[in-house]
């Protein structure tokens, strides 16, 4: 019986190459609650964002705050009353000499922790004169310079807040 098993004659298999996984075209499932936590994620990202946009307008809104009030100039009785400002430093402001002067500009502006007042009159004595002032909250006052145009030349000021 030893004669009748023969290893010899049984064929050979040839060793072929590794096949390549096809994808298939089902889709298969994602991970149970995948979906849901993208969406939380993505929820908590958009309330950080909001969050952190609300705090800086703010910020914004109230850094110019301070200026708000009627300051007078002790050398003559000149007042600026700014009434409102907002984020972007636009001044509603009013200029009493003693009757009203048309204010045609008025902005704030920040230059780091300094705070800027630029007051631009337009009025038939007043074309173009300026006021440039820095305000400064040690004193809680408003200094800077007068250019009134038509002198061509600058004049240092100050307002004081009046209480």
């Amino acid at each position: 019986m030893r004669g009748n098993t023969s290893w010899s004659s049984t064929p050979r298999m040839k060793a072929s190459k590794p096949q390549r996984k096809t994808r298939s075209s089902v889709r298969h499932p994602e991970k149970p609650g995948g979906r849901r936590r993208f969406l939380i994620a993505s929820t908590v990202v958009l309330a950080v964002v909001i969050t952190v946009a609300v705090m800086f307008l703010r910020e914004a809104t109230s850094g110019f705050e301070m200026l708000k009030g009627r300051w007078q100039r002790p050398d003559g009785g000149y007042i600026v009353e700014i009434q409102r400002v907002d984020p972007r430093g636009t001044i509603d402001a009013i200029y009493l000499n003693p009757k009203p002067i048309d204010v045609a500009r008025a902005q704030a502006t920040r230059d780091g922790s300094t705070v800027k007042v630029f007051v631009e009159l337009r009025a038939p004595n007043y074309p173009g004169s300026t006021y440039t002032l820095t305000y400064d909250p040690q004193q809680d006052q408003l200094q800077g310079t007068y250019f009134p145009a038509a002198l061509r030349q600058s004049f240092p000021v100050l307002f004081v807040r009046m209480k």
